[in-house]
């Protein structure tokens, strides 16, 4: 599949904001199954754009100074990228939950993407012993571990209800699961909860998912959203594998990786310092295009 995105964020302040110093992590990563084929970012009315390193996570770092009065701002990032992604099977001959849960904590790897690094709470993952006893019911050692992480996907995906006026960005995992109901952010934040408690390897993953409509309907421009799911880490074979909680169902064709990190604080689309006094008002409308099967 090839996709096309357009994202925009539009900012709307109460009184001029006279200097803003933002990251912007919009730029899709390259990781296995998909290839950033281009991308295209733009600031109205007036910013200056540059290179940052990621300071955590796996993201693509932009810097947006702006040091001119503004009233709006909008920030339009447009990407082309190509997913050649199957389906996982799982497999009687998987590792077990016990043996990636032993690999991690022996791995010397370093990196960013290195399985030991997801293996501690985060501070927007904190550890939470109910969250952690109701996860370990699918969570067996002796399990297969891409068995065990699509049982635990499905039965979130089951049992709790999406609502999108439920939870804040800010809401802890804990909340969200004793109202058994929220968006996206907090069905991923559950289960990496859960994934850590059990000693695994378990990543935050931040992008686009492509809205398929009901038949005969006409795809929805902006109907799209900035989604998250679920990276578990399967061994040096399989690697990292997304499990989609919200959806019940595994990463593949139809989802693109925009960043990685262990929460939603070091991989936010947006984040930085403004400086002003008035309100501000965010507006975000994502469309995700496929170019092929007749898309």
């Amino acid at each position: 599949m090839i996709y096309d995105i357009r994202h925009i964020t539009r900012f709307d302040y109460g009184i001029q904001v006279k200097f803003a110093r933002c990251n912007l992590r919009l730029k899709p990563i390259d990781w296995p199954g998909q290839t950033l084929d281009d991308y295209r970012l733009t600031v109205e009315p007036v910013g200056r754009l540059g290179a940052a390193r990621a300071e955590a996570g796996l993201a693509n770092v932009t810097r947006l100074v702006i040091d001119t009065p503004v009233r709006t701002l909008s920030i339009e990032s447009a990407a082309r990228v190509t997913v050649d992604r199957l389906v996982p099977v799982p497999d009687a001959t998987d590792p077990t939950l016990a043996e990636i849960a032993a690999w991690a904590r022996d791995s010397g790897d370093p990196s960013a993407a290195g399985p030991a690094n997801y293996i501690y709470p985060s501070p927007l993952i904190p550890l939470d012993r109910d969250i952690g006893d109701w996860c370990a019911v699918d969570l067996d050692p002796a399990r297969g571990c891409l068995e065990a992480g699509m049982a635990l996907g499905m039965r979130i995906q089951r049992e709790f209800q999406f609502d999108g006026t439920a939870t804040f960005v800010d809401t802890p995992p804990s909340e969200a699961f004793r109202q058994r109901r929220g968006v996206c952010q907090d069905f991923a934040q559950i289960m990496i909860t859960g994934l850590r408690a059990a000693g695994l390897p378990a990543a935050y993953a931040s992008g686009y998912i492509r809205t398929i409509p009901p038949p005969g309907q006409p795809r929805l421009v902006g109907a799209d959203a900035t989604h998250a799911w679920v990276l578990l880490w399967c061994g040096p074979v399989r690697g990292w594998v997304g499990i989609d909680p919200t959806n019940g169902i595994w990463m593949a064709a139809d989802h693109i990786v925009m960043a990685v990190g262990r929460d939603y604080a070091e991989i936010a689309p947006v984040d930085g310092v403004v400086l002003g006094s008035g309100a501000q008002q965010m507006d975000v409308s994502v469309d995700v295009a496929p170019l092929d099967r007749g898309g």
